[in-house]
């Protein structure tokens, strides 16, 4: 403790506005005025340091701390899944499928505000543009539409994770600085410290992705608001020279390279003329009720509970009211505690309040022209079919919805909490028919024996099939996850990946103590009651490099230079961005391997790199992109971007695309890549949900990892529906959730196109309480609305093989069954470029009438891959012996 102690005197001695950074880097001795808002560490009281490491307990070991701990622990008792939160009845609930839609209604939500914005984030990129494409929409990025709140005086409070900088890349630095600087009614927290800090926080994060509109509206979901996120429906893998929906950073694959330096805003070392991005798939919801005051109780906590450890002394970040219902529950000399204030500073009083619109009837009109705008939105909707209801109404909804989480000491100052874990593990139980889970991981403890894995989801999965097979009941479970995790490298070469699928795989089939094996064991095929999917893409680079070369040479002007002024012309002349030059990967020459001597990555020792100059002006750039688009050798507006919408209900044909260059160079254009399922979501019975930002491993589950929110809903809402062949009354927002869900793995919807911001707003893409279409009277719909019929089945599964044998014939796609070993993995690797055609036999034609076939993006999970390799499963680490494995289990 010496060293610590010798650091925080140094911190002191220097200045409160002083980083640790500045004070290792520069020492002491200079003092530095910097907006505190934009500060990494507040001044550290080395005696604090030392009570954090030395009494882990010391925020709960006084009465008074006690009293509080034990007024909590009563109140989650008396509440289902031991949670916070209360069931709360009559909410408007809707649900978002994909960044197109979703990130559309924040636009909507966050341009309604009039008091407050809560936004907690595990990554966020301020310079996310919310409508695209961005050229049609530029003042909807989100830095500027809070600038905009910000200035109408709307108060925006932002927590953001703050990552650890040797292993991630999200530079949680830059959207503080970046958004702190906005306005003064921005105000940012990141958390938590890592070096010399109250309480050491090795690699636990802060996971959630909230965002609260005037306390009133609210989303909670998967879908952080950064880099990478916004998609559509097609799940598009390539972009084009002039990107209409990708922007720079945004145009990412993580299985090939991490995310870098996204401060650098329109850097990328990723090619689009040479490597498909990664589709990301999500869901979200908002809600507008009751169950809004959890939401902002639980934000409201983790920004007073920050601000105490960090902030304690600083005006320049408020304290901030629980709800008044919330206040009510605890006496006054304990209020301050229950609120991570200090007590002895009393600032209840002085607290920032907002309106707590479902209990001041006082409130619920709000005098200053909402009511005037309402209706001048209300008119410009209803010209385009949509009756509007007034967002600032009281709520009359028919979901009962229940705010669930896992926090603890680190993340919340609270005694641990797992009421996310213990939801799944009652909905579980209580299924009757059929559950479906999409989820970013599969990691659980599929028996009750000790070992490293301690949530038990996969257990309860267990025992309610156990039961339904022996009492001969009909019950079947669907598990979508990505193929691979979402980290750059070679499945064998990188441990982090290895540990991972092996961890899943523990679960599902191998090891000793599996689902699929406890189900064998007891005499059942696990099979017919339990399956694994993955989702998968193809595309088509539009990137004829005969073609690009020719207009290099007419124009004078590289690629890469008309890529990067058409980027700063999207970027404008408002001063949000400035950036001397710009890297971006440059096209080599494939030579067949990686430094591993496999052909499967681009991680590579050393990358490519070329430095372009940024034009300073929007006119030099426009200039820039009229002289290189002036000198292509022939028109190539007949040519599609993308060709993404033929896995979906297109009307035209993937035989009739055109190109306009060589046959070879289409071919090599084609590409495929995994849809990466970042969902966190549960569907019961078509009748209950579970949805948030927790994923199925213990890090989310256990509730002393990284902190989750999620949200289940009961809808009270019965639409007509099938479950075995027989009538079934589904509940409309789980029922329609998990058939637009199906629809789209399966094929069955229209393209979401994005292509000029004339494109239809649909009614999915709108805020609550704004409903979404009734899609239930579709044929697509009924297709798939009873999830146990044989025709059902036969559809998904049929579909599946179908779209897992082209992909494999076409590109060899890794994890593939027909590879059990290293051996068999290092020989199978297409010698080819990342997810580019590796089958030299086929030809074009071949190749467009069997990608033709693929439906949808649903494939079978290759549970059989490496299966050979038992010391995957069957290790060290697997007794409890490795202090790493929590990191990513």
């Amino acid at each position: 403790m010496s060293f610590m102690k010798k650091l925080g005197e140094d911190i002191v001695k220097s200045t409160k506005k002083h980083s640790i950074t500045d004070a290792l880097e520069k020492g002491a001795a200079q003092k530095v005025s910097i907006d505190s808002r934009l500060l990494d560490y507040p001044a550290i009281d080395p005696l604090e340091c030392l009570e954090g490491t030395l009494n882990p307990n010391h925020r709960h070991d006084d009465p008074d701390e006690k009293a509080v701990d034990q007024i909590r622990e009563n109140l989650a008792a008396s509440h289902r899944f031991r949670s916070f939160a209360p069931v709360r009845p009559k909410n408007v609930a809707k649900w978002f499928i994909d960044g197109h839609d979703y990130f559309y209604a924040v636009s909507e939500l966050i341009d309604s505000a009039q008091e407050n914005i809560f936004i907690l984030d595990w990554w966020l990129s301020p310079e996310l543009y919310l409508r695209r494409p961005p050229s049609d929409f530029p003042e909807w990025r989100l830095d500027r539409l809070l600038k905009r709140k910000a200035e109408q005086g709307v108060k925006i409070y932002v927590i953001v994770y703050k990552e650890v900088t040797q292993t991630m890349n999200t530079s949680s630095r830059h959207s503080k600085n970046a958004l702190s600087e906005l306005h003064p009614n921005v105000s940012v927290l990141r958390h938590p410290d890592h070096i010399g800090a109250e309480d050491s926080v090795q690699f636990w994060s802060h996971h959630e992705k909230v965002l609260v509109v005037d306390n009133h509206r609210a989303c909670i979901g998967g879908l952080d608001m950064c880099f990478g996120r916004w998609d559509t429906h097609n799940q598009y893998v390539v972009e084009n020279f002039a990107p209409k929906t990708a922007i720079r950073q945004d145009y990412n694959n993580g299985r090939v390279l991490d995310f870098q330096q996204v401060d650098n805003y329109v850097s990328n070392q990723v090619s689009i003329l040479e490597t498909s991005r990664m589709p990301w798939h999500d869901v979200h919801m908002s809600i507008v009720g009751d169950a809004v005051m959890d939401i902002v109780q639980h934000f409201t906590e983790r920004w007073n509970e920050v601000k105490k450890r960090k902030y304690r002394h600083d005006p320049t970040y408020d304290w901030l009211a629980l709800p008044k219902f919330v206040e009510s529950m605890y006496t006054p000399d304990l209020l301050n505690l229950a609120l991570h204030r200090p007590h002895h500073e009393g600032l209840t009083a002085k607290a920032e309040k907002f309106k707590n619109r479902w209990h001041d009837v006082e409130d619920r009109v709000d005098a200053s022209g909402a009511e005037a705008r309402h209706a001048r939105h209300a008119r410009d909707e209803a010209e385009r079919g949509f009756d509007i209801p007034d967002p600032h109404a009281m709520p009359t909804g028919t979901c009962n919805v229940q705010v669930v989480r896992s926090i603890c000491d680190w993340s919340h100052g609270q005694l641990i909490e797992h009421s996310i874990q213990n939801a799944y593990l009652q909905l579980i139980n209580e299924a009757n028919h059929f559950i479906y889970i999409e989820n970013q991981f599969f990691i659980s403890n599929a028996t009750l024996k000790n070992g490293p894995i301690k949530n038990t989801i996969a257990n309860a999965l267990v025992e309610r099939i156990l039961y339904a097979a022996r009492s001969g009941r009909k019950f079947k479970v669907i598990v979508v996850i990505p193929e691979v995790p979402g980290f750059s490298g070679d499945i064998q070469q990188e441990n982090g990946i290895k540990v991972i699928m092996a961890a899943q795989w523990r679960t599902i089939n191998r090891g000793g103590g599996s689902i699929y094996e406890q189900i064998r064991a007891a005499g059942f095929d696990p099979l017919d009651y339990i399956r694994f999917y993955h989702l998968r893409a193809y595309d088509r680079i539009n990137a004829p490099l005969g073609f690009i070369s020719q207009m290099e040479i007419n124009t004078g002007v590289t690629f890469h230079e008309a890529q990067i002024a058409q980027a700063r012309m999207w970027i404008g002349d408002d001063g949000f961005w400035h950036q001397d030059t710009v890297k971006i990967k440059r096209p080599s020459e494939f030579a067949g391997v990686d430094d591993n001597n496999l052909g499967m990555t681009e991680k590579k020792t050393v990358e490519e790199v070329e430095s372009v100059n940024f034009p300073k002006s929007t006119a030099l750039a426009q200039g820039i992109v009229q002289r290189f688009e002036s000198g292509a050798p022939r028109s190539d507006v007949m040519v599609s971007d993308t060709i993404s919408q033929h896995l979906l209900q297109d009307e035209t044909q993937l035989q009739d695309e055109a190109w306009m260059g060589s046959e070879q160079e289409e071919r090599n254009c084609f590409v495929t890549e995994l849809v990466y399922i970042h969902t966190k979501l549960m569907i019961v019975d078509d009748r209950r949900v579970i949805m948030g930002s927790a994923n199925l491993n213990d890090r989310s589950q256990k509730g002393d990892g990284d902190s989750e929110i999620a949200m289940v809903v009961d809808d009270t809402d019965m639409i007509e529906s099938m479950m075995d062949g027989n009538r079934f009354l589904a509940s409309r927002f789980a029922g329609t959730l998990r058939r637009k869900l199906f629809r789209e793995h399966l094929g069955l919807i229209p393209p979401q196109n994005c292509v000029t911001g004339e494109e239809p707003v649909t009614s999915f893409m709108h805020a609550p309480p704004i409903p979404a279409e009734d899609e239930t009277h579709l044929q697509e719909d009924q297709l798939v609305a009873d999830p146990l019929s044989d025709d059902f089945e036969r559809l998904w599964h049929g579909t599946a093989r179908i779209n897992t044998a082209i992909f494999s014939e076409i590109f060899r796609t890794v994890p593939n069954d027909s590879v059990r070993n290293w051996d068999q993995y290092k020989m199978f690797l297409p010698n080819v470029r990342t997810g580019h055609v590796a089958n030299a036999e086929l030809s074009l034609p071949e190749i467009k009438e069997k990608l033709s076939k693929v439906k949808g993006t649903l494939v079978e999970a290759p549970l059989n891959f490496l299966i050979e390799q038992k010391e995957l499963v069957e290790n060290r680490d697997w007794q409890g012996l490795n202090p790493s494995l929590p990191i990513f289990v």
